[in-house]
């Protein structure tokens, strides 16, 4: 399969409508890029502010992240209610933009079923206009994963690591009769199959920029015919 690498990877901000969001859509993208211990993560929830929900969050973060440099900030919008509370969600990523400048923006993806995720969705790139936004997805009863155009290959340990800790961290999820080691990795290991991989994360990339190393001046100028 033919892939593209980016260079050095300094700065991530995620952002997820819910606490776990981020976790279960990029948990294992972010156990791999902060392995060295040397990527800033930048994170805003925008649910669960003050509640048991956040202190959940703060803990596994904390782990998904490896103890490296994290800043979190978990606001306090309504859960299931975001498109009633559109300018609160519009303010908090407009404040938290303001605060990174990242290399990549991980966030929910477009298409997501549920109303909180696809607003939040919807708004980052009217935030983030210059960046590369991947938009992860969140296994869940609504069936609307998305045919993604963007595989990120995991080890088994990353993977099973990310499992592990969605289980540790957010106890306050486990009435899910979905929320399991199973489904986490088997979703995994369908988008592994896709790339050639054991285990995987994939992303919905809307718009990303191929450079080739030419400046668009640099490149030759076509020539009419008989000239």
């Amino acid at each position: 399969m033919i892939g593209l690498s980016p260079g050095r990877v300094r700065s991530v901000a995620v952002v997820g409508a819910h606490p776990d969001d981020i976790a279960i859509g990029a948990g294992g993208t972010l156990l791999d890029l902060t392995r060295a211990g040397d990527v800033q993560v930048h994170a805003l929830v925008l649910t669960g502010g003050g509640t048991d929900r956040e202190a959940e969050e703060r803990k596994a973060l904390s782990d998904f992240c490896s103890d490296g440099p994290l800043s979190l900030t978990v606001l306090d919008i309504p859960d299931g209610r975001t498109p009633d509370h559109w300018s609160a969600v519009k303010e908090g990523l407009e404040t938290f933009r303001r605060t990174c400048e990242p290399d990549i923006v991980l966030a929910p993806q477009r298409r997501d079923a549920h109303q909180d995720h696809r607003l939040l969705a919807e708004s980052v790139p009217t935030v983030f206009r210059d960046h590369l936004i991947l938009g992860y997805e969140i296994v869940k009863w609504e069936s609307d994963l998305p045919t993604p155009g963007l595989y990120h290959p995991l080890d088994d340990a990353v993977a099973e690591r990310k499992a592990e800790l969605l289980s540790l961290h957010y106890p306050s999820q486990h009435h899910h009769d979905w929320y399991d080691a199973e489904t986490f990795l088997g979703l995994a290991r369908v988008r592994g199959v896709q790339c050639r991989s054991r285990y995987a994360e994939a992303f919905v990339v809307e718009k990303m920029i191929l450079h080739t190393g030419h400046r668009p001046s640099d490149r030759p100028t076509p020539q009419t015919k008989g000239s």
